[in-house]
């Protein structure tokens, strides 16, 4: 089906296929380099894959699309009937893929706003989600980034990982944080806070930091309506354990999605992860 505006995000979002498909909107991949082989997140290599290959301590790192591949991209939304594009990615401040799209929308045949959400995952797909629910409605193009910026203004994103080496060795995280993280023998509490990961809380065991992440995530959420994601990587039982906390305990809970992250946000925090991301409507 034709849209007036089509939504383009980047892999990083972590949308439910379902969700996509039922959407319209279009991915473009980023990439993980393990080794000397390059490989496009989310069709050739596994989440599963990356965590062995951190485990195993191998060379993980990854890289933003090439303006070409945003290029094709926006001419597959225009060949679908779309007039206009918003095209919604990860926080600069992780990634090129922001400048490369922005390089992109320059030649594309139709316009095209693109939008540093400043978010990552669902804290971003929610944002891609938003933009489509509005464009479905017959919104105009500056209403489909209005409703992608108004859900990133109000998003909140949690993360629990067992150590903050990974985000050290990307350069996510300043040495001196890792270091005394470790020093301590501390577990992390992470936020998204001006498109940055900043430290929120130090907690001493894994089982109250994971119950300090629940807590924060009901506390946001309030009573609601809102939708909330649980994220995790090589840690399932984690993950599931907490979405059933948080449908019991969130009253104006519309949507729970739960998932794996991708290679690309896992090559940055390692297996362990576990994330809640809360979505005001």
């Amino acid at each position: 089906m034709s849209r007036h505006v089509a939504i383009v995000t980047d892999s990083t979002a972590y949308l439910p296929q379902p969700a996509m498909a039922r959407h319209g909107i279009i991915s473009v991949p980023l990439t993980v380099v393990l080794g000397d082989e390059a490989l496009e997140e989310g069709t050739e290599i596994s989440a599963r894959s990356l965590a062995l290959a951190l485990q195993k301590r191998r060379s993980v790192t990854t890289s933003r699309p090439s303006p070409e591949d945003f290029v094709q991209a926006y001419r597959s939304a225009v060949e679908a009937g779309a007039t206009a594009i918003v095209s919604l990615h990860l926080s600069a401040e992780f990634s090129g893929t922001y400048d490369a799209a922005v390089l992109a929308a320059k030649t594309a045949p139709v316009p095209v706003r693109v939008v540093d959400t400043g978010m990552v995952a669902m804290a971003l797909g929610f944002c891609a989600l938003a933009a489509a629910e509005v464009s479905e409605a017959g919104g105009s193009l500056d209403e489909a980034v209005a409703a992608a910026e108004k859900r990133a203004a109000g998003m909140s994103a949690y993360f629990y990982v067992d150590t903050l080496d990974y985000l050290r060795r990307g350069g996510r995280i300043g040495a001196a944080q890792a270091l005394l993280g470790s020093a301590l023998a501390v577990k992390p509490l992470l936020t998204l806070d001006g498109g940055r990961i900043e430290m929120l809380e130090k907690v001493r065991t894994a089982s109250k930091a994971i119950a300090r992440l629940e807590e924060l995530a009901v506390e946001r959420a309030g009573s609601g309506p809102v939708d909330v994601a649980v994220h995790h990587l090589a840690a399932p039982e984690r993950a599931e354990k907490l979405a059933q906390r948080l449908r019991e305990r969130i009253p104006g809970l519309v949507e729970l999605h739960v998932s794996e992250v991708g290679a690309v946000i896992g090559a940055h925090t390692g297996p362990g992860l576990l994330a809640a991301v809360v979505s005001p409507r």
